[in-house]
């Protein structure tokens, strides 16, 4: 053999060896990854190639999966009934879009992927694993009344169990129908599309995606550290509050919604009843911003992992404030965020007597024949406060809907507390204030109890008439009816 033929053998052996390793390679070190990419048919393939699990409100399922028309390789197509009624809560699930909220975090259980599905006989016949269900906490009944309630606002509205933490309504408005972006065809192109450039945002979860200023709903989390700290030893002390208070350091008053308003030096009910501004941005300097905080942070802010079971944004009390940014974080403005999620805690804690259940809307993972996988137990209580003081701040909450500012909220036969809220938006509040509204109701007949939180970010109404009791409260008053009546 030649020099010349040698070499070429050489060379095309060392190609070979070479494409053996290459080979090896891919197939035991990025097969898993190769398969697992978002971009491999196959996923796609064998996700839709029959129907999938379910997401179940009150026993019924509101999801179902519909056969495919031409023009796909895909078999099945995810659908949704009353999209719009559970979009906050289920998410969507899109043969080119992904899934978010339920759908995508439970996506192994619903398409039947989930290892803990598996059982020896599908190995042995080669079938595929039956998919499974995942079970919510939410009641119909109040996520209609919200939903209704709500009508053509821009908000937000959530309900919890106060005892249990589970959640019984999330709304966001104006919702959308993820059936229209569940396949793979132009019309549900053209859908997203629509949705995308929607200014309105129809696919933002605002009650648990949007931490906005709470206003005079944050005043319950100052009152609560004033009653711990000892600074006040009631809500029916009188405080040292001037009227208007000038922010330290500063040529600003804070002023009071009414001039009239029994502001001055008044009790923690008092300013709760009034919603006096001077009274808590002074409470809050004279505690201090570090105290202020640390009573925010027990509720939940700051809080980047707050799971139920989909992640909820950050609520967020700042730090390294001065003393005027102190007192402005007092009254719920300044650099203060709290998603409606967030201040629903906040009521559910104060009527759980200082315990707070962590929040969460699924109960069960089950399998194709209704057996749990997995379940979520109730409670996990934390205390927040003192039971004297979560006693005292009840009280000051149901004076505010008895004779206060918020009297839209009073429902017969039951016990009802709670706070309004009007928050500046906008530069120089230039745009139309959010209206806020959060409380509880027990009723008095069933011992049934509630927790809620609305936000309305935009409606009709004109800028003189929003307000938490006139827009927020009424959204509240629904759903607390809804919850404890049935």
């Amino acid at each position: 053999m030649n020099k010349t033929i040698r070499r070429a053998s050489v060379f095309c052996l060392l190609l070979v060896l070479a494409l053996l390793v290459r080979a090896t390679w891919v197939q035991f070190y990025e097969g898993q990854a190769l398969a697992d990419n978002k971009n491999n048919r196959r996923n796609a393939l064998k996700q839709y190639a029959h129907p999938l699990g379910d997401i179940v409100v009150g026993g019924r399922a509101v999801t179902d999966s519909k056969k495919t028309s031409g023009g796909t390789d895909l078999a099945y197509q995810r659908s949704y009934k009353d999209g719009k009624l559970y979009s906050a809560v289920t998410g969507f699930s899109s043969q080119v879009y992904g899934q978010t909220q339920l759908e995508g975090i439970y996506q192994g259980i619903l398409d039947g992927t989930d290892p803990r599905l598996k059982n020896p006989l599908d190995a042995i016949t080669g079938e595929a694993t039956k998919p499974g269900d995942v079970v919510t906490t939410i009641d119909p009944g109040v996520q209609k009344a919200a939903y209704d309630a709500l009508g053509g606002k821009k908000g937000a509205a959530v309900a919890i169990d106060p005892k249990t933490g589970k959640v019984l309504g999330l709304v966001s408005t104006p919702s959308f129908d993820p059936s229209t972006i569940s396949g793979s065809d132009a019309a549900s192109g053209k859908a997203w599309l629509a949705l995308s450039q929607d200014k309105d945002n129809p696919t933002l979860n605002r009650a648990i995606k949007q931490a906005l200023p709470p206003g005079s709903t944050f005043k319950l989390v100052v009152a609560a550290a004033a009653l711990e700290d000892g600074l006040y030893s009631s809500v029916d002390v009188k405080t040292s509050s001037p009227n208007p208070y000038r922010l330290p350091g500063t040529s600003t008053d804070l002023r009071n919604e009414s001039a009239s308003a029994p502001c001055e030096n008044a009790t923690i009910r008092t300013a709760l009843q009034y919603s006096c501004n001077n009274v808590f941005g002074k409470m809050a300097v004279d505690l201090g911003q570090d105290k202020v905080r640390a009573m925010a942070e027990k509720f939940g802010f700051n809080n980047d992992k707050q799971d139920m079971p989909v992640r909820a944004s950050k609520s967020v009390y700042p730090s390294g404030m001065d003393n005027a940014q102190t007192g402005l974080s007092g009254i719920g403005q300044f650099d203060v965020t709290a998603t409606p999620l967030q201040m629903a805690m906040v009521s559910a804690t104060i009527a759980n007597g200082g315990q707070q259940a962590a929040p969460h809307m699924v109960s069960q993972v089950t399998d194709a024949d209704g057996n749990a996988i997995q379940s979520f137990k109730d409670g996990d209580d934390k205390r927040i406060m003192s039971t004297s003081t979560a006693s005292q701040l009840r009280s000051a909450m149901e004076t505010v809907v008895s004779q206060g500012t918020g009297t839209n909220a009073q429902i017969s036969g039951a016990t009802v507390g709670g706070k309004t809220g009007t928050a500046q938006h906008g530069a120089n509040n230039s745009e139309s204030p959010y209206a806020w509204f959060t409380s509880y109701a027990k009723s008095g007949s069933t011992g049934k109890e509630v927790a809620v939180a609305v936000v309305v970010e935009q409606s009709n109404a004109a800028r003189s008439e929003v307000s938490g009791n006139g827009l927020a409260a009424p959204i509240a008053k629904a759903m607390m009816e809804a919850a404890i009546k049935g």
